[in-house]
């Protein structure tokens, strides 16, 4: 018996009224699986019909049994401005089963879960729902599995019916019908395979044979001594290939209609990794972050990471993957962050809103906390070691809003912030050193409604919101040299400072990297890696000689920091800038830190003005869906938005077009969609990265910015 940690999401789009707006994934297929365990009696439908809804709609984590097989099941929403709560799920995961539609297949969003997957280094199996609609077209998704998402990927199943008349599947591996009987589909009945699927049967599952022979040693000895491999040869080589990642098994069902799920969990027990499969390495914080590869022994040293929070009600609630040891009731935890001990004073398994007691868990578990003070991302040891869990990856906020509360109810309004950037670390919060206002960040305008609808719901604070603005950016373009001396006397002590240097964009630092990186094999970057470490601001020390005491270098980077804070063309702060700091001058009596602090701001303004300063906007990847016939309209819709259309393909009687946008751009776009659609369109967008404004953008950005400065001034006098 092991423990499987589970993640299923979809991309699924639904164009008969099915579409779930809170973002959350195709419960159809999970609320069956809890069915079918056992865990719960009644299958509810995600639309609420029965007025009572499906049960993973409130969840977060589940533990069921599948055989003899333990798995956890985390459920995370689908909509991309949530693109966290995917993060987190996948860092802590084992493996995982990628839904997609027999109809849409493979969307922008299954291409955004597939770069998370693999940024984790995730083995996962697909399952194709939906078999039973109109325009089902299993062969169709798994061509786009390798075109799209370039993974090797074969059908295990070939259906029987189509559409309306889909009614089981065939089993490629045994060579056996499965059906699905009974009032919830409980049951599977085995049977010989169709005489109309018997010639479909025997050629898919030789091209099943043929993709996993060329990704699996001892299956290409079989294949090319031209014998035939037995069910359990092949299954041991899926399941060889599925855990190195190289291969991807393909099940087909419909959730909704109760066929093909039981396979599926079958393949989750078969081919996905037990926590002893996975090789997890964490951080040696007392031996300059060594690698330390983690044991899943519930005899070992405890190891843990807190991925998630959440206010429940009795506080505080800190979900925890055990990736050593034991973690039992009464126990005392050390933070790895803060240095802090604390004693955990209830261990609870979660199922939905439900929570069951238990006194401990073991390595390759998830369970919650309660009364453990930490935030989201923390490592968590019982003291006998220092290691720490590699971090969650955290994209940039693209859109702020001003906020504030419309009574005089401050406290809560501050407390419901300062918890929900606990949760969640893509919400950030600031405020505005000219107006005053605060600011929230996030990943997109639903993100950000999300937060102000509950903080009226959870805290009773309304509040009043300013129009959206969109993270812009200041970046330099080329090198520039700084030789500033700051000085100043005015009786008793004076400042004296002198730094000297250059600062370059960082991709000239990023480049030699990669190239270094290429040398030495190591995976290369992907687009949205490459394009977050571009962003990235880096202060380097070269001074020698002690021409500045080490003890004012910290003043120098801190005034580094505080120099990208506000850029001086449009007073966004400034990305991708590189400080190398190479010589100076210090005075005896009068050099201190703020002398070296204030010196080093003004040096970078100064060599910033020299380095041809330009405004970057986000860039958002969008994909909008729409009935054919308004392809013209919609395409027409996207150029006027000053997008580039990347793709387009038509998908029975829907195109589906992919586009690059400006953020900027996109204000309103949902109600023009829904204009020239006639309301049956719809469109998923995504930040990709940030890239410069056009010209005449900047100088209108740039002459905005200079009226508010003005008008701020005049306020002020």
């Amino acid at each position: 018996m092991y423990c499987v940690v589970l993640w299923m999401v979809t991309v699924c789009t639904d164009f008969h009224g099915e579409t779930d707006l809170t973002g959350k994934f195709d419960n159809h297929s999970t609320e069956r699986i809890l069915f079918y365990t056992g865990r719960i009696r009644e299958i509810h439908e995600v639309r609420g019909k029965d007025n009572v809804g499906a049960k993973m709609d409130s969840m977060e984590l589940e533990r069921e049994k599948v055989g003899d097989y333990k798995v956890n099941i985390i459920d995370t929403p689908g909509h991309v401005d949530f693109t966290i709560e995917v993060e987190r799920a996948l860092r802590v995961l084992d493996g995982a089963v990628l839904v997609l539609c027999s109809v849409s297949g493979v969307q922008s969003q299954t291409m955004t879960v597939d770069r998370q997957m693999k940024r984790y280094s995730v083995p996962r199996i697909a399952f194709i729902n939906k078999m039973d609609r109109a325009g089902a077209n299993p062969w169709r998704v798994i061509d786009q599995i390798r075109s799209k998402l370039h993974l090797s990927a074969a059908a295990v199943q070939v259906p029987i019916g189509s559409e309306d008349s889909f009614c089981g599947v065939v089993d490629l591996i045994h060579e056996k019908a499965l059906y699905n009987e009974g009032p919830k589909g409980e049951t599977v009945r085995e049977a010989p395979i169709p005489a109309d699927l018997k010639d479909l049967v025997h050629t898919k599952r030789q091209q099943l044979i043929e993709a996993v022979a060329d990704v699996d040693d001892e299956i290409a000895d079989i294949f090319l001594c031209e014998e035939t491999p037995t069910p359990e040869q092949l299954m041991a080589g899926i399941r060889r290939a599925t855990l190195a990642r190289k291969f991807v098994p393909v099940y087909m069902g419909s959730a909704y209609k109760n066929t093909g799920v039981q396979p599926m969990l079958d393949g989750v027990g078969h081919y996905l990794p037990s926590p002893n499969d996975v090789e997890n390495v964490a951080l040696d914080v007392k031996n300059h972050e060594a690698k330390v590869v983690l044991s899943s022994d519930s005899e070992k040293p405890f190891v843990g990471l807190a991925f998630k929070l959440e206010e429940g009600r009795f506080g505080q609630l800190t979900y925890v993957r055990v990736y050593q040891g034991t973690l039992a009731k009464g126990m005392t935890l050390y933070n790895v962050r803060t240095g802090k001990k604390v004693k955990v004073p209830r261990v609870v398994r979660m199922h939905s809103n439900e929570m069951e007691d238990v006194e401990s868990v073991a390595a390759g578990e998830i369970c919650a906390l309660f009364g453990v003070e930490c935030s989201s991302g923390d490592s968590f040891t019982d003291g006998q070691s220092r290691l720490a869990m590699t971090s969650i990856f955290v994209p940039e906020p693209v859109i702020q809003l001003a906020i504030h509360p419309k009574g005089k109810d401050t406290a809560n309004f501050s407390k419901a912030l300062n918890r929900f950037q606990k949760e969640d670390p893509t919400f950030r919060v600031h405020v505005d050193n000219e107006s005053k206002e605060t600011i929230i960040s996030g990943m997109g305008e639903l993100h950000l409604e999300i937060y102000v609808e509950r903080m009226r719901r959870e805290y009773n604070v309304e509040c009043t919101t300013g129009k959206p603005q969109v993270a812009f950016r200041e970046t330099i373009t080329q090198k520039a040299t700084f030789n500033y001396t700051h000085k100043k006397q005015s009786g008793g002590s004076g400042q004296f400072g002198r730094v000297i240097g250059y600062i370059e964009p960082t991709s000239a630092a990023v480049e030699a990297e990669i190239a270094e990186a290429q040398e030495q094999g190591e995976t290369p970057l992907s687009e949205t890696e490459l394009a977050a470490k571009l962003q990235e601001n880096h202060f380097d020390n070269q001074v020698v000689g002690g021409s500045i005491p080490s003890n004012f270098i910290p003043a120098c980077e801190k005034g580094f920091n505080e120099a990208l804070i506000k850029g001086p063309l449009t007073g966004h702060p400034i990305t991708g800038a590189r400080m190398v700091l190479q010589d100076g001058l210090a005075h005896s009596v009068d050099s201190n830190e703020l002398a070296f602090r204030t010196a080093t701001i003004y040096a970078f303004r100064e060599a910033m003005a020299k380095a041809s300063p330009i405004v970057l906007e986000p860039i958002m990847s969008v994909s909008v869906t729409a009935p054919s016939e308004f392809q013209g309209a919609v395409m027409g819709g996207i150029n006027k938005r000053k997008g580039t259309i990347t793709d387009s393909e038509v998908q029975e009687e829907y195109v589906v077009i992919q586009a690059l946008v400006p953020l900027n751009n996109m204000f309103g776009y949902s109600t023009d969609l829904r204009s020239i659609t006639q309301g049956k369109g719809e469109f998923a967008m995504e930040y990709l990265r940030h890239e410069p404004v056009m010209p005449n953008v900047q100088a209108d950005l740039i002459k905005e910015y200079q009226e508010q400065r003005k008008a701020e001034q005049a306020a002020k006098n």
